[in-house]
């Protein structure tokens, strides 16, 4: 074991498509997540976490760069990240860290993925789109010389043993690794989550969350083997974290654990995620290391977007002025400064849409004169749905057109506005939904600004 001085390393322990309810801290009682909860109770938790673009690439470029998905121009799967885009590996390569990549890239537009793609890590191994390059007995991943290399174990332990061995042979440098799952995403192919033998039948028919209660989807099908994967995640955090120990790493290294977005499973539309319902942009988020332990709970809404600026900051690396969330160190040091009392998410893959969420409310637009495969943004959207998160954290009344929910309306419209603006989007056009009676629902002018 080597010790040594200097800045903290960096971890980013990434999973695919994974709701914020499947971990123990947000209530899920079948204990999938004895590390997850550990590391969120010693450490930070961001217990209202959210993504900025529920859709894989989008997202991913998101926190590789810090900035939204319409400025980067990966508003949608396929499109690759801009040659020139900076991401975190190049401040990180720039502060003298030793930089890697492994799993799912999903940010390039060719299997295998040319050094000039890859977003300026040193070492690489990983696949573009590992759910079709692979399955979850058969990791197949791509080396720097773009050489296939095939994995052993089931896909997350394989992909965990590959970061272990990259951490041990990197004990006395500063490194940043992010390891990034497929799991707990389907298996395209096969519609299906497969999780490793024997978990499936551990959680099929036992808790699901109220959502999927009410509005079914293939959640009766599916969430048995989603939370054998979550499980099997879990495992392999707490795997990663005994390596850490083991090497004396642990308390100088920084891990942030977080997904791209949620699942709804087929609840809200024809498949799993691009919606900007709770179920598909709400997501587990926690770090531990300097800076982070015994930071408690971040009670505020934080943003993937924040994401990236937290990295650099408790690394002690400038924050480009690019980027365009902001750093949650001081919320940890409780120190007084502006936060914003929303979260604002672009979609433009299932359709054109935006939306903002506060505290108590949800408020979304599309724009109908536009498709998400095409286009990136509109001038003109009309109201979609309206969500009081307060009576209703599930989002299953659409309070959209409520004439006792019109001013709520109008001061969601405003947030919505001026959060695209500072997106780089210009000045939207919000069309009121048609209005319907608002029976026994009253909201004071204070309520609607909570």
């Amino acid at each position: 074991m080597t010790t040594r001085s200097g800045p903290p390393n960096v971890i980013v322990f990434f999973t695919d498509q994974q709701r914020w309810d499947t971990t123990g801290v947000h209530g899920n009682p079948l204990d999938l997540t004895p590390h997850f909860d550990r590391l969120a109770l010693s450490g930070t938790h961001a217990t209202h976490s959210f993504t900025c673009q529920p859709v894989c690439g989008p997202a991913r470029s998101c926190l590789q760069t810090g900035r939204y998905a319409t400025s980067t121009g990966c508003f949608r799967n396929g499109i690759p990240l801009p040659l020139d885009a900076r991401t975190l590996a190049h401040a990180f390569n720039e502060a003298g860290y030793q930089t890697g990549y492994i799993g799912k890239w999903h940010l390039a537009d060719e299997e295998p993925v040319p050094e000039g793609k890859r977003g300026g890590y040193q070492f690489w191994l990983a696949s573009n789109i590992l759910e079709f390059t692979s399955e979850s007995y058969r990791t197949l991943l791509y080396d720097n010389r773009n050489q296939p290399v095939r994995l052993p174990g089931y896909r997350v332990d394989a992909l965990t043993d590959a970061a272990i061995r990259f951490i041990d042979a990197r004990q006395a440098v500063s490194f940043y690794l992010f390891l990034s799952f497929l799991e707990p995403h389907h298996q395209n192919h096969l519609d299906d989550y497969p999780p490793p033998e024997g978990y499936r039948e551990r959680y099929t028919g036992r808790w699901m969350p109220p959502d999927l209660a009410a509005l079914g989807g293939s959640s009766h099908q599916h969430l048995g083997g989603y939370f054998g994967i979550v499980r099997r995640l879990d495992e392999a955090l707490g795997r990663l974290l005994d390596a850490l120990r083991s090497l004396g790493l642990l308390e100088r290294t920084v891990v942030l654990f977080t997904s791209d977005h949620g699942c709804h499973f087929k609840t809200r539309n024809s498949e799993y995620k691009r919606s900007c319902h709770d179920s598909s942009i709400r997501v587990p988020t926690a770090l531990c290391g300097p800076s982070f332990d015994g930071g408690g709970q971040v009670r505020r809404l934080v943003s993937l977007i924040d994401l990236p600026p937290t990295l650099l900051d408790a690394a002690g690396i400038p924050i480009p002025s690019s980027m365009q969330g902001r750093s949650i160190l001081p919320l940890i040091r409780r120190e007084t400064r502006p936060w914003p009392e929303e979260v604002f998410v672009q979609i433009s893959e299932s359709q054109v849409g935006r939306a903002v969420r506060t505290r108590r409310w949800k408020y979304g637009v599309t724009a109908p004169d536009k498709k998400g495969w095409k286009d990136s943004a509109a001038d003109r959207y009309v109201e979609e749905y309206l969500y009081d998160l307060q009576c209703d954290p599930y989002e299953l009344t659409n309070l959209a057109g409520l004439e006792s929910h019109r001013e709520v309306a109008s001061v969601m419209a405003r947030r919505l506005a001026a959060r695209m603006v500072q997106a780089g989007e210009p000045s939207p056009e919000i069309v009121p939904a048609p209005a319907r009676p608002g029976s026994q629902r009253s909201v004071t002018p204070e309520e609607a600004r909570e």
